[in-house]
C-alpha cells in the first residue's frame, strides 16, 4: 500500500520542534495527495497548520503504535527513523527506568547519574550462559556475548566503548571487566579486576581532567586485554594507552583545569614528605592557574591524592618511585614558572639565580648553569660544523613548553609500563577481549589539533562500525536467501582519505613542519590550495583564512590552524634531553632510556602473547639505526600508525558496541535533555545503524511467529498445514506490493513500516471483533433486561390487583365485623351501666347498715367497761383497807415477838453453859450425820448407775465409796471429841465469815470484771467491726489486685508465647542459617578437593612423569578437616563432637585412629556432662514438686504394717515355687532326653546343664536382689512408721490421787462434779478411739483384700512363666519384679502424701535403689549376651560333632535310625545377620559393591539400598571380632570409592542419587544398631541382637552425614543443570494455553521463540523431567523425607530462575502471560497432589512467583488497587514489585500502561517495608538439609546376596 494512505484521520506524526526536537501531533483529516498543509492537533491542546516542502513534499514521521514504544531493540520499531529512536530511549529512560536499549548490534547506554542495583552478582548469575536477545538489554549481555563467542569460535573478541565525555564510559568498561572476572571463575583467584580498578585512580590523576563539559574528563583512550587460557579464565590483563592530550599540561581554555595530579600535589603541599618539593598554591603555578577554575566543587583533592598513593601501594609501586613522581611533577610546575628576558628579536635570557629554574634544577637533579643555557639557546649541525644560536623569547618559551610535555608524557607511559607490569601474568596466553574505552566525537566553540586527532580516531572507528554493520546485513541477507540490493550506506572514506591520504591533510602538516619557516597559515593556504572546491567534504569559514571545515559523518566541525604546526611539531632540543639524562636523580634516566618504548609504548604487543586471530596483528617493526632521531616523529605520524594498529587489532577480533549518552550536561539523575541525546545519538552512528537497517528489511518474523500473531487476519479456508505457504497466501492478500516484504527460508522480511500497517489491519479487526462481541453482548443484556422487566411488570401486577381484592374483601369482613362489634359493644355498655348501679346501691346498703351495727356496738362496749371499771376500783379499795389491817396486826405480832425473845435469850444464855446443851447439841449432829448417811446412800445408788454404765471404771467408783464410808466412821468417831467438835464449829462459824467477806469481795470484783469485759467486749466488736470493715476493703482491694494479676498474668503469657513463637522462629532461622553455612563450608571443602586433584593431575600431566597407576590422597581426612559448625541430625537429639578446619594447604595425613579416639572421648565427655546436668535438672524439679505437694495436700496418718510381711511370704513362695519348676524341668529334660543325647558326657547334655545352670545361677542372683529390695523396704518402712500417740486422761490413778487428797467434805462435791466431767470426757475419747479402731479394720481387710489378689496375680504371672523358655523366664521376671515395684511406689506415694519429707527421703532412698537395680540389670545383661555367645558357640560345636559322628555311620544305620528333632540344622535360625569376608577380599568388594557397580540394575531388580545393607553386615562382622583396623579399612575405602564414582560419574543423576540412598541407608544402619537406646527403640527385640557391641561409629556417623550432604548438594548441582534449559522455554515461553499470548515484533537481537517448535522445552518436558527424577529417587529407595527435600529444592530452582527471568524481560511482563505462569504454577501443584507432596513445602517456594503473575494481572490505577498490590505482595521485595510494574508492557493496544504515579504510589507504600535491596532471587541458594532417622524393618539375617553382584567371596554368618 501507499505510504500516503496510513496518514488518515487520528493518525499521529513527528513534526520538528526548536526545543524538543521532535513534538507530537495528530491529525484532523485525512490527507489527500497534492494538500499542502495539514491540521494537526498538538498533545498541549493546540491545533496547528502544518505546512509541507514545496520542494520535496516530505510527509512528516509517522508515530509508532504506542504497543512497540518502550521496545528492547530500537530496530524493532516499525517506523525507524530519528523522533521514533529518541521518544523509545526516552520513554525507557525516564518512565521506565532503563538505562540500556538495543539498536542492532549495538547496546546505548545512558548514564542514570545515580547508583542502580543492577550489577550484583546476581544479576551476572542471571545473564551468564543466556542468549543476547533473551534478557532485557544489559552491559552484562554483551559481555556474555563476548565471553561465548570467544569460547565457541575460538576468535577474540572487542568491546568498544565510546561516547562523550562523562557519558559513563569507564564505569561500562568496568562493568565488562567484573562480568569476565565473575564468570570465568577468577574473580576469588586473579583479582585482575581489582588490580585494573586499582589503576583507575592513577590514570584518572595523571590523565584526567576538568573541561567545560565533565569534571573528569578523560583526555587519553585506552585499550584492555584482559587475557583469558585455554579454560577460559582470566589470567592477567594489558593496557595501550592513546593520543595522551599533552597540551593541557602547559594550556588550559576558560573554566578548564590541568591534569588532577597537579592540583592534588598541591592540595598536599602541607604534608611533611612534600615539603623538599616546595609547592604551594595552584594559583602560583603558571600551569595549573590559566582556567582560572582550580577548584571542583564536591572534590577534595587532598583526599584523592591519598586515594593515589594508596592505589600505587597497591600495584607495587614503592614509596620511593612514588616521591620521585611527584618530584618529576612538582619540577614541571615550577619549570612553567620560568620567565624569559628579551635581549634583542632574536636572543633572550633567565634572570640570574632564577628560583623556579633552581627549584626545578634540585628536584631533576641537573646543572643549574647548563640547563639556564640550553633553555635559551639551540645547537645547529652541519655537514661540517655545529653551532650554538641564541632563541628569540617565544621559541624559548615555545622549547620550554615542549620539554614540559615531552616529560609529563615519558612520566605518563613510564606509569602506563609499571601498570602493565603489576597486570603481567606468567602463563601463556590463548585469547583475550579486548575493551576499548575511547573519546567519542567532539566538537567546541574551538576546536584545535587534539580534537582534529580524536574526530580523525572516531571517522576510522564509524568506517569500521559501519562496514561491520553492512556485513552483519548481508550475511543475514544471504543465510535467508532473499534477492541481494545493494543498501546504500553513508561511506566516510573520502572523509579518511582527505586526512590521511597522500597530499592528505596530515601529509601537508608534516611537510609543513619540515619546511625551515613554516607556520599555520601557510599550512592554512596549502589546504586551501590543494582541497578547496575539489573535495566536497573540505570547506573554507567565509570570515577566517586561518581555520578550515571538515563535513565528518556526524557534524560539520571548523578547526583553527592556530598551533597545529606546533602540537604536531612537539619539538624537543637534544641538549635539554641530554641534561636530563645526565641529572642525579635515578629515576629521571629511567624515563629516557629506551626512547622507542617510551615514544609508541603501544607499537608492540606484550612478550609471550600469541593472538588466537584469523588476521595477525602486525606490530610496529622498528629500523635500526633510527632510536637517536625517533623523538623528531610528528604527534600526527605517531598518533596514525597507533591507530592502524588499533583498527587491525580490533579488524582481526569480533567487535562488540557500547554507545555511551549523556542525557544532561548538569548531571541530574534521571533527567533528559533532548537536543543534548539526539546530537549524540547522530555522532555515535546509532541512527546510522538505524538508516541501515531502515534502508533493507529491518522487520523480521519467523513463519510460525507471524502465524500466530497475524491468525485473527486469516480466514478458516486460508489456514494450511504448511504455515510457510499460509503466510505467503495471506501476505499476498493484506500487501499488494510485493516490494514491501521478501520470503526467506525461516523468516519473512519487512520493509519499514509495514508491521506497522499489520498492526493497525490487526487492531481493526479486534476492534470490529470487540465491536461485534460489544454488540451481541450488549444487545442479550438489553433484552435479558427487557424481558426480566416484562415479567416484573406482570408479577406487579398480579401482585397489585390481587392487593385490591384483598382489599374489597377486607372491607366487607370489616363492615359485618363492625356491625356485631356494635351490637356486643352497645349491649355491654347497657349492662355495665346496670351492673354499676345495682353495685352502687349494695355498697350504699352494706354502709348504712354497717354504721348502724357499730354504733350499736360501740354503746354495749362502753357500758361493759364501765362495768370492768367499777369491779376493778372497788376490788383495789378492798385490798388496801385489808393490807393496812394486815400491815398493823403484824407490827403488833413483831412487837410482842421481840419481847418474847428477849426473855428466851436469856434463858438460852443461861442454859448454855450447862451440860445438858451440849449433849442436845451431839443429837443434832448425828441427825446431820444420819442425814449426810442418807445422802452417801443416795450418791452410792447414783455411783452404782454410772459403774453400769462405764464397765471399765468400776473399780474406780467402789474404791471412792470405800473411801467416803471410812470418812464418815471418822466422823462418828469425832463425836466423842465434843469439846474439840465445838471449837472446830467456831473455827469453822468464823471461817464462813471470811468466806462471806471473800464472797462479798468476790462478787464485786467479779461485777467489775463483768463491765470490764463488757467494756472490752464493746471495744472488741468495735475493733472486729473496723477490722471487718477493712478486711471488706482489702478483699476488694485483693479482688481487683487479682485481677489486675490475672490480666497481667494473661497479658505476660500471651506476650511470652508470642516472643516464644517469634524466638522459636528465629532460632529456626538461626538453625538453617547454621545449617547452610554448615553445609556451604562442605560444598566449599569438596569443591576444593575437587581444585586439588585437578591440579594434581594438571601437573602429572605437565610433568609427563609416567606411573603405574593413580593414587589419591585419603578423603576420609578431609572430610574430617571441614569446620564443625552443627550437626546436620540436629532433629534427632544426637551429641556430635565439634571439629576444627584446617587450612587447605596444609593438608598433612592425619591418624585416623587417634582422631577418632579423641573424638569419642569428647563425646563421651559431653554425654556425661549432659547426663549430670539432667541428674541436677531432676533433682530441682523433685524439690519443687515436693514443696508444692507440701503446700496443697493435708496431713494424714495411718501406714500398713503388714504388707511387708505379706509381701516376703509372697516372694518366698514364689521363689520356693521357681524352684520347684526348675528341679521339675531338669527331671522331665532327663527322662525325655535320648540317651545318647542325655548321657552325662554327651555334649548337648553339658551345654543344656550348663544353660540350666546359668538360669539357676540368674534366679539366685535375682533371689538377692529380692531379698536387698525387701531389707531396704523394711527398713524404710520402719523408718516412716508413726509413733502412737499418747493417751491423755485416761490413767484412773489420777482420780484416785486426787480423791485420797480430799481431806475435807467441802472438797467431796467438787471431786462429784469434776467427776462428772471426767466420765464425759473419758466417753467421747472413748468413741473416737473406737471409729479410728474401726477405720483401720477396715483399711487392714482392705490391704488383705489387695493382698489376695496380688498373690493370685504372682501365681498367675508365675504358671505364665513357667510355660516360658528359661531365657524369656528371666526377663519376664525382671519386668514383673519392676511392674511389682513401680506399683508400691505408687502406694506409697499416696501414703506418704501427708508428709513431704518422708516422701522425699523415701523417694531418694528408690532412685538410689533404683540405679543400683539398673546396674545391676546392664551386669546381667552384659552376662546373657556373653552366655549366649558360648551358648551359639557350644551349639555350633554340637553341629559339628554331630555332622563327625554321620560321617563315621553307614548309610544302612542312617535308614534304620529314626530321625530325632534335635539333629535337624535349622540354617535359617543360623544367620546372624553379618558377612564375612577376608582383609585381602577388600579392594575386590569394594571394587564390584562400589566402583563398578550400575545403579540402573541394582535399583530395578534388587531390594532398595542393598548395597548399604552389605556393606553393614560387613562392618558387624569386623565388629563382632572386635577388629578395629578392619573396621576402619572398611570405612575408609566405602567413603573414598564412593568419592571416585561420584567424581567419575558426578553428572549423572541416577548414580547420585543411588549413593545418596544407599548413604543415608548405611548411616540410618549404623545408628539403628550402634545400640544406643534412642534408636533401639524402633527395633524389633531380634534387631536389638544385632546391635553392634565393641565399637562406637558415632565419628562415622558424622563423616557419613557429611559425605551425604556432598552428595545432596551434587544432586541438586545435577538436578538443576537439568531443569535450567527447560525452566524459562517451559515456564515463561511455551505457550501452554494457546492463543492467550501474541507476540510482539522484535528486533535484530532476536529473542528466544515463544512458540513450541522442534526440540523446545514445554511444561510437558518439566513435568516428565520430574516425574522421572521422582521415579528415580523411589526406585532406589530414597527416604520419603529426603525426597520432600529434593522436590522442595526443584521447586524452588524452577520458581527462582522463573522469577529472575520475568524481572529481567520486558517481553514477558504482560496480563496474558501473567495467565500462562498460574496455569503453569497450577499444573506444578497438580503433580505434587498426585505425588502427595503438598506438605513438602514445595508449594511455599513458589509463592513469589505466584504473586508476580497476579501482580501483572490484577488492576494498577486507583490507590485501593495500591494497597491490595500492597498487601498481597508479601513475598516479593519492594524491588521486585517496582520492577515488575516498570517492565508491564500491554501486548495489545486494548491494555493500559501501569502510570509512572502508581508507582510511585506503590513505593511510598512500601517505604517502610524492611526486606532485601536484591533485585532477583539467589538461584543458587540450596536449602540445608537434613537426614531424619528412618529405621528399616528388614531383617539382616534374611538378605540375600545376589550372585550377580559378584561377591561370591564373602559368606554369611
Amino acid at each position: 500500500m501507499a505510504a500516503s494512505e496510513l496518514y488518515t484521520k487520528f493518525a499521529r506524526v513527528w513534526i520538528p520542534d526548536p526545543e524538543e526536537v521532535w513534538k507530537s501531533a495528530e491529525l484532523l483529516k485525512d490527507y489527500k495527495p497534492g494538500d499542502k498543509v495539514l491540521l494537526l492537533h498538538l498533545e498541549e491542546g493546540k491545533d496547528l497548520e502544518y505546512r509541507l516542502d514545496p520542494k520535496t513534499g516530505e510527509l512528516p514521521h509517522l508515530r509508532n503504535p504506542d504497543i512497540l514504544v518502550g521496545e528492547n531493540d530500537l530496530t524493532a520499531l516499525s517506523y525507524l527513523h530519528e523522533p521514533a529512536v529518541l521518544h523509545n530511549l526516552r520513554v525507557r529512560f525516564i518512565d521506565s527506568k532503563l538505562i540500556y536499549t538495543y539498536c542492532g548490534i549495538v547496546l546505548v547506554a545512558i548514564n542514570p547519574y545515580e547508583q542502580l542495583p543492577i550489577y550484583g552478582e546476581d544479576i551476572i548469575n542471571a545473564y551468564s550462559g543466556q542468549n543476547m536477545g533473551d534478557m532485557d538489554p544489559h552491559i552484562f549481555a554483551v559481555a556474555e556475548e563476548a565471553y561465548k563467542q570467544m569460547a565457541r569460535d575460538e576468535r577474540n573478541q572487542s568491546i568498544i566503548v565510546s561516547g562523550e565525555s562523562g557519558a559513563g564510559k569507564t564505569v561500562s568498561a568496568k562493568y565488562a571487566m567484573r562480568y569476565f572476572a565473575t564468570v570465568s571463575g577468577s574473580a576469588s583467584e586473579a583479582n585482575v579486576e581489582e588490580k585494573v580498578l586499582a589503576s583507575n585512580p592513577i590514570m584518572e590523576s595523571i590523565g584526567n581532567a576538568k573541561t567545560t563539559r565533565n569534571d573528569n574528563s578523560s583526555r587519553f583512550g585506552k585499550y584492555i586485554e584482559i587475557g583469558f587460557d585455554k579454560r577460559y579464565r582470566i589470567i592477567g590483563a594489558n593496557m595501550r594507552t592513546y593520543l595522551l592530550e599533552k597540551s593541557r599540561v602547559v594550556f588550559q581554555a576558560e573554566e578548564e583545569r590541568n591534569y588532577h595530579i597537579f592540583y592534588q600535589l598541591c592540595a598536599s603541599a602541607k604534608l611533611p614528605e612534600f615539603k623538599m618539593l616546595r609547592l604551594g598554591n595552584a594559583d602560583s603555578f603558571h600551569y595549573t592557574k590559566q582556567g582560572g577554575s582550580p577548584m571542583i566543587e564536591g572534590v577534595d583533592d587532598a583526599k584523592e591524592m591519598a586515594h593515589t598513593r594508596q592505589a600505587c601501594t597497591l600495584l607495587g609501586i614503592s614509596e620511593s618511585y612514588q616521591m620521585g613522581i611527584f618530584r618529576i611533577l612538582a619540577g614541571i610546575l615550577h619549570l612553567g614558572n620560568v620567565v624569559f628576558a628579551s635581549r634583542d628579536s632574536d636572543s633572550c635570557t633567565i634572570p640570574p639565580k632564577h628560583e623556579p629554574l633552581t627549584i626545578f634544577c634540585d628536584l631533576m637533579g641537573v646543572d643549574y648553569e647548563e640547563m639556564c643555557h640550553w633553555l635559551c639557546h639551540r645547537k645547529l649541525a652541519t655537514a661540517t660544523e655545529t653551532y650554538i644560536k641564541p632563541i628569540s623569547k617565544l621559541q624559548a618559551t615555545n622549547a620550554r613548553d615542549a620539554l614540559a610535555k615531552h616529560i609529563y608524557a615519558k612520566l605518563f607511559n613510564w606509569i602506563v609500563d609499571h601498570v602493565n607490569q603489576a597486570l603481567h601474568s606468567a602463563v601463556k596466553q590463548h585469547s583475550f577481549i579486548g575493551v576499548l574505552d575511547i573519546y567519542g566525537f567532539e566538537t567546541f566553540e574551538i576546536n584545535s589539533f587534539e580534537q582534529f586527532c580524536i574526530n580523525y580516531a572516531n571517522e576510522k572507528l564509524q568506517q569500521q562500525f559501519n562496514m561491520h554493520v553492512f556485513k552483519l546485513e548481508q550475511e543475514e541477507y544471504m543465510k535467508e536467501q532473499i534477492p541481494w540490493t545493494l543498501i546504500d550506506f553513508y561511506d566516510n572514506q573520502p572523509c579518511i582519505n582527505l586526512i590521511e591520504s597522500k597530499l592528505g591533510i596530515l601529509d601537508l602538516l608534516d611537510e609543513e613542519c619540515k619546511m625551515p619557516k613554516g607556520t599555520d597559515d601557510t599550512w592554512a593556504q596549502k589546504l586551501y590550495n590543494t582541497h578547496l572546491n575539489k573535495c566536497a567534504l573540505f570547506e573554507k569559514p567565509r570570515m577566517s583564512n586561518k581555520a578550515f571545515i571538515i563535513k565528518h559523518f556526524a557534524d560539520k566541525v571548523e578547526y583553527q590552524c592556530e598551533g597545529f604546526l606546533e602540537k604536531n611539531k612537539d619539538t624537543v632540543f637534544e641538549e635539554q634531553i641530554k641534561v636530563l639524562k645526565s641529572s642525579k636523580f635515578k629515576m629521571l634516566p629511567e624515563l629516557f632510556q629506551d626512547d622507542e618504548k617510551a615514544i609508541s609504548p603501544t607499537s608492540a604487543t606484550s612478550s609471550g602473547r600469541t593472538p588466537l586471530t584469523r588476521v595477525p596483528v602486525k606490530p610496529t617493526k622498528g629500523r635500526p639505526g633510527q632510536t637517536a632521531k625517533e623523538h623528531k616523529k610528528t604527534v600526527g605520524h605517531q598518533f596514525r600508525n597507533s591507530l592502524h594498529l588499533l583498527m587491525e587489532t580490533l579488524n582481526a577480533t569480533t567487535p562488540h558496541y557500547v554507545r555511551c549518552i549523556k542525557p544532561n550536561d548538569f548531571k541530574f539523575p534521571f533527567t533528559f535533555d533532548e537536543k543534548r541525546a539526539v546530537q549524540q545519538l547522530r555522532a555515535c552512528g546509532v541512527l546510522e545503524t538505524i538508516r541501515i537497517s531502515a534502508a533493507g528489511f529491518p522487520s523480521r518474523w519467523t513463519y510460525q511467529e507471524f502465524f500466530s500473531r497475524y491468525r485473527v487476519l486469516m480466514k478458516q479456508k486460508d489456514v494450511l498445514g504448511d504455515r510457510k505457504q499460509t503466510c505467503k497466501n495471506v501476505l499476498e492478500k493484506l500487501i499488494l506490493d510485493k516490494d514491501k516484504y521478501q520470503f526467506g527460508k525461516t523468516k519473512i522480511f519487512f520493509r519499514a513500516g509495514q508491521v506497522a500497517y499489520l498492526e493497525k489491519l490487526r487492531a481493526d479487526k479486534l476492534r470490529a471483533a470487540c465491536i461485534r462481541i460489544q454488540k451481541t453482548i450488549r444487545g442479550w443484556l438489553l433484552r435479558k433486561r427487557y424481558l426480566c422487566m416484562q415479567r416484573a411488570a406482570i408479577t406487579v401486577q398480579r401482585y397489585v390487583r390481587g392487593y385490591q381484592a384483598r382489599c374489597y374483601a377486607k372491607f366487607l369482613r370489616r363492615t359485618k365485623a363492625a356491625t356485631t362489634i356494635q351490637k356486643y359493644w352497645r349491649m355491654y355498655v347497657v349492662r355495665r351501666r346496670y351492673k354499676i348501679r345495682r353495685a352502687a346501691t349494695i355498697v350504699i346498703q352494706s354502709y348504712l347498715r354497717g354504721y348502724l351495727t357499730r354504733n350499736r356496738y360501740r354503746k354495749i362496749l362502753c357500758e361493759h367497761k364501765a362495768v370492768i371499771i367499777q369491779k376493778r376500783v372497788r376490788g383495789w379499795l378492798a385490798r388496801t383497807r385489808y393490807k393496812r389491817t394486815m400491815k398493823a396486826i403484824i407490827y403488833l405480832q413483831c412487837c410482842f415477838r421481840r419481847m418474847m425473845a428477849k426473855r428466851e435469850l436469856k434463858k438460852l444464855k443461861i442454859e448454855a453453859r450447862s451440860v445438858e446443851r451440849y449433849k442436845k447439841l451431839h443429837i443434832g449432829m448425828e441427825n446431820k450425820i444420819m442425814q449426810l448417811q442418807r445422802k452417801v446412800d443416795e450418791q452410792n445408788k447414783d455411783y452404782k448407775c454410772l459403774m453400769e454404765k462405764l464397765t471399765n471404771l468400776e473399780g474406780v467408783y467402789n474404791s471412792e465409796t470405800e473411801k467416803l464410808r471410812n470418812d464418815v466412821e471418822r466422823l462418828q468417831l469425832s463425836e466423842e471429841e465434843a469439846k474439840v467438835a465445838t471449837g472446830r464449829v467456831l473455827s469453822l462459824q468464823e471461817e464462813i465469815a471470811k468466806l462471806r467477806k471473800d464472797l462479798e469481795r468476790t462478787r464485786s470484783e467479779k461485777k467489775s470484771i463483768e463491765e470490764r469485759a463488757d467494756k472490752y467486749k464493746q471495744e472488741t466488736d468495735q475493733l472486729v467491726s473496723n477490722l471487718k470493715e477493712e478486711n471488706t476493703l482489702l478483699k476488694q482491694e485483693k479482688e481487683t489486685l487479682n485481677h489486675r494479676i490475672v490480666e497481667q498474668a494473661k497479658e505476660m503469657t500471651e506476650t511470652m508465647e508470642r516472643k516464644l513463637v517469634e524466638e522459636t522462629k528465629q532460632l529456626e532461622l538461626d538453625l538453617n542459617d547454621e545449617r547452610l553455612r554448615y553445609q556451604n563450608l562442605l560444598n566449599e571443602f569438596s569443591r576444593l578437593e575437587e581444585r586439588y586433584d585437578d591440579l594434581k593431575e594438571e601437573m602429572t600431566l605437565m610433568l609427563n612423569v609416567p606411573k603405574p597407576g593413580h593414587k589419591r590422597t585419603d578423603s576420609t581426612h578431609s572430610s574430617n578437616e571441614s569446620e564443625y559448625t552443627f550437626s546436620s541430625e540436629f532433629a534427632e537429639t544426637e551429641d556430635i563432637a565439634p571439629r576444627t578446619e584446617e587450612p587447605i594447604e596444609k593438608k598433612v595425613p592425619l591418624d585416623m585412629s587417634l582422631f577418632l579416639k579423641l573424638q569419642k572421648r569428647v563425646t563421651e565427655l559431653e554425654q556425661e556432662k549432659q547426663l549430670m546436668q539432667d541428674e541436677l535438672d531432676r533433682k530441682e524439679e523433685q524439690v519443687l514438686r515436693s514443696k508444692a505437694k507440701e503446700e496443697e495436700r493435708p496431713q494424714i496418718r495411718g501406714a500398713a504394717l503388714e504388707y511387708e510381711s505379706l509381701k516376703r511370704q509372697e516372694l518366698e513362695s514364689e521363689n520356693k515355687k521357681l524352684k520347684n519348676e526348675l528341679n521339675e524341668l531338669r527331671k522331665a529334660l532327663s527322662e525325655k532326653s535320648a540317651p545318647e543325647v542325655t548321657a552325662p558326657g554327651a555334649p548337648a547334655y553339658r551345654v543344656l546343664m550348663e544353660q540350666l545352670t546359668s538360669v539357676s545361677e540368674e534366679l539366685d542372683v535375682r533371689k538377692e536382689e529380692v531379698l536387698i529390695l525387701r531389707s531396704q523396704l523394711v527398713s524404710q518402712k520402719e523408718a516412716i512408721q508413726p509413733k502412737d500417740d499418747k493417751n491423755t486422761m485416761t490413767d484412773s490413778t489420777i482420780l484416785l490421787e486426787d480423791v485420797q487428797k480430799m481431806k475435807d467434805k467441802g472438797e467431796i462435791a467438787q471431786a462429784y462434779i469434776g467427776l462428772k466431767e471426767t466420765n464425759r470426757l473419758l466417753e467421747s475419747q472413748l468413741q473416737s478411739q473406737k471409729r479410728s479402731h474401726e477405720n483401720e479394720a477396715e483399711a487392714l481387710r482392705g490391704e488383705i483384700q489387695s493382698l489376695k489378689e496380688e498373690n493370685n496375680r504372682q501365681q498367675q504371672l508365675l504358671a505364665q512363666n513357667l510355660q516360658l523358655p528359661p531365657e524369656a523366664r528371666i526377663e519376664a521376671s525382671l519386668q514383673h519384679e519392676i511392674t511389682r515395684l513401680t506399683n508400691e511406689n505408687l502406694y506409697f506415694e499416696e501414703l506418704y502424701a501427708d508428709d513431704p519429707k518422708k516422701y522425699q527421703s523415701y523417694r531418694i532412698s528408690l532412685y538410689k535403689r533404683m540405679i543400683d537395680l539398673m546396674e545391676q540389670l546392664e551386669k546381667q545383661d552384659k552376662t546373657v549376651r556373653k552366655l549366649k555367645k558360648q551358648l551359639k558357640v557350644f551349639a555350633k560345636k554340637i553341629g559339628e560333632l554331630e555332622v563327625g559322628q554321620m560321617e563315621n555311620i553307614s548309610p544302612g544305620q542312617i535308614i534304620d535310625e529314626p530321625i530325632r528333632p534335635v539333629n535337624i540344622p535349622r540354617k535359617e535360625k543360623d544367620f546372624q545377620g553379618m558377612l564375612e569376608y577376608k582383609r585381602e577380599d577388600e579392594q575386590k568388594l569394594v571394587k564390584n559393591l562400589i566402583l563398578e557397580l550400575k545403579p540402573r540394575g541394582v535399583a530395578v531388580n534388587l531390594i532398595p539400598g542393598l548395597p548399604a545393607y552389605i556393606l553393614f553386615m560387613c562392618v558387624r562382622h569386623a565388629d563382632y571380632l572386635n577388629d578395629d583396623q578392619k573396621v576402619r579399612s572398611l570405612l575408609t575405602s566405602t567413603i573414598n570409592s564412593i568419592k571416585k564414582v561420584l567424581k567419575k560419574r558426578g553428572d549423572d543423576f541416577e548414580t547420585v542419587s543411588f549413593w545418596l540412598s544407599n548413604t543415608c541407608r548405611f548411616l540410618h544402619c549404623l545408628k539403628q544398631y550402634s545400640g544406643e537406646e534412642g534408636f533401639m527403640k524402633h527395633n524389633t527385640s531380634r534387631q536389638n541382637e544385632h546391635c553392634l557391641t565393641n565399637f562406637d561409629l558415632a565419628e562415622y556417623r558424622q563423616v557419613l552425614s557429611d559425605l551425604a550432604i556432598q552428595i545432596y548438594q551434587q544432586l541438586v548441582r545435577v538436578l538443576e543443570n537439568i531443569l535450567q534449559p527447560m525452566i524459562v522455554s517451559g515456564m515463561l515461553e511455551h505457550e501452554t494455553i494457546q492463543g492467550v499470548s501474541g507476540v510482539k515484533p522484535t528486533g535484530l537481537r532476536k529473542r528466544t521463540s515463544s512458540i513450541a517448535d522442534e526440540g523446545t522445552y514445554t511444561l510437558d518436558s518439566i513435568l516428565r523431567q520430574l516425574n522421572s527424577f521422582h521415579s528415580v529417587m523411589c526406585q532406589h529407595g530414597m527416604d520419603p523425607e529426603l525426597i520432600k527435600q529434593v522436590v522442595k529444592q526443584m521447586f524452588y530452582i524452577v520458581g527462582a530462575i522463573t522469577l529472575n527471568n520475568l524481572l529481567l524481560r520486558k517481553d514477558m511482563c504482560s496480563w496474558s502471560k501473567g495467565m500462562q505462569i498460574r496455569y503453569n504454577v497450577s499444573q506444578l501443584e497438580e503433580w505434587l497432589r498426585d505425588k502427595n507432596l503438598m506438605n513438602s513445602g514445595a508449594k511455599e517456594t513458589l509463592e513469589p512467583l505466584i504473586q508476580a503473575a497476579q501482580l501483572l494481572q490484577v488492576k494498577k490505577k486507583t490507590d485501593d488497587d495500591a494497597e491490595a498490590i500492597c498487601s498481597m505482595c508479601n513475598a516479593l521485595t519492594t524491588a521486585q514489585i517496582v520492577k515488575v510494574l516498570n517492565l508491564y508492557t500491554p501486548v495489545n493496544e486494548f491494555e493500559e500502561r501501569v502510570s509512572v504515579s502508581f508507582i510511585r504510589t506503590i513505593q511510598m507504600r512500601l517505604r517502610d517495608r524492611k526486606d532485601s535491596p536484591q533485585l532477583l532471587m539467589d538461584a543458587k541458594h540450596i536449602f540445608p538439609v537434613t537426614f531424619p532417622f528412618n529405621p528399616s524393618s528388614l531383617a539382616l539375617e534374611t538378605i540375600q546376596i545376589p550372585a550377580s553382584l559378584g561377591l561370591g567371596f564373602i559368606a554369611r554368618v
